[in-house]
């Protein structure tokens, strides 16, 4: 089921669902919510080994990297959940998989669509390494498949070009480390720049709300239950939204 966009009665929806989650946990959710972002996102292109995509799914949430694109044109994109620790709960992981079609073009315009800057992190002749990297735009960072890389239109397609020094005999990282080490630097540089990198009041709601969703049990029944109570008008009104970080 997917969140309500009409505020009234996602705040509903958010009270009935919060009596079935522990205070702990709500307030975990919110302090999370305040580091969350969207200013950067994750792209990935055609990975087919799952402890890789598992990886790099986790790193995407430890710092705070709230959405993923996965382009499927060759390859499934599979999670070993071990290796997610269940990480990939509380991310939004948006999929492009139409047959026969080149799924990566489709991404690349819905990312422009949304105002992000596409970096593809390859060698380039106008690349720019990874120190020197300092977007002042939202900006989507894509990462190709394991053994061939990046597709040439996803590479030509680029707005930018990113590279992560090397300076020994290996030509390149693995993916899993590249994107971790390509996140660690953009957070440090989120946080010390003056942009507005935070989610919106409205983003955090929905988030909190399918976040409380996605920690209680027997779902479908309380689902249910909702209903019927909404439908009768039994539920309460009142603010459910998160505090402000001030």
């Amino acid at each position: 089921m997917s969140v309500p966009q009409d505020s009234h009665t996602r705040n509903k929806e958010t009270a009935f669902f919060s009596q079935f989650v522990s205070d702990h946990k709500k307030e975990l959710f919110q302090n999370i919510l305040n580091n969350r972002t969207r200013f950067f996102t994750v792209v990935l292109e055609d990975i087919y080994q799952a402890q890789n995509a598992s990886a790099v799914l986790r790193s995407c949430d430890a710092f705070g990297i709230q959405d993923i694109h996965v382009i499927e044109n060759r390859n499934v994109f599979d999670v070993d959940k071990g290796v997610t620790i269940g990480s990939d709960k509380w991310l939004s992981v948006f999929k492009y998989r139409q047959k026969n079609f080149n799924n990566t073009a489709t991404a690349y315009k819905n990312l422009r669509d949304k105002g992000y800057r596409i970096v593809t992190t390859t060698p380039h002749a106008k690349q720019t390494e990874l120190p020197d990297f300092e977007p002042d735009q939202p900006a989507a960072l894509v990462f190709g498949t394991e053994k061939l890389g990046l597709t040439s239109f996803a590479i030509e397609q680029a707005d930018q070009w990113l590279h992560i020094p090397m300076h020994g005999f290996s030509e390149s990282l693995n993916l899993s480390v590249s994107v971790a080490l390509c996140l660690y630097h953009l957070r440090r540089t989120m946080e010390t720049r003056k942009i507005d990198w935070q989610l919106s009041d409205e983003e955090k709601e929905e988030l909190y709300l399918l976040w409380l969703r996605r920690s209680v049990h027997r779902l479908p029944a309380l689902d249910r239950r909702f209903r019927e109570l909404l439908e009768h008008s039994r539920l309460p009104t009142y603010d459910s939204r998160l505090p402000s970080q001030d």
